[in-house]
């Protein structure tokens, strides 16, 4: 899937790049004390995955592969299908 505009797709790859570049940069901020380094790889894991199938891809099957890594994941990066899962299992727990 491509997008028409191509000043569309210089964005998504300029904004998947900036997620990379705060990816890597997450274990040098770690070094700082407090939680910095979460963050910040936080906010890059967010920015490829909006701006990259392939990304997309990479965690799914990551998140099928450990899916209790994968539940940790999408609460931190409080994505609606996470709490669509928790509330289905909560009603279902109550059955």
């Amino acid at each position: 899937m491509t997008d028409a505009n191509p000043r569309n797709a210089m964005l998504r790859t300029g904004l998947f790049s900036l997620g990379v570049a705060l990816v890597v940069a997450a274990p040098v901020v770690g070094l700082v004390p407090g939680p910095g380094g979460v963050v910040v790889f936080a906010a890059g894991l967010a920015l490829m995955l909006r701006n990259s199938h392939w990304a997309k891809r990479q965690f799914v099957g990551a998140k099928r592969r450990w899916p209790k890594a994968g539940d940790l994941a999408d609460r931190g990066l409080r994505r609606a299908s996470s709490a669509r899962r928790r509330s289905r299992a909560e009603q279902d727990a109550l059955r």
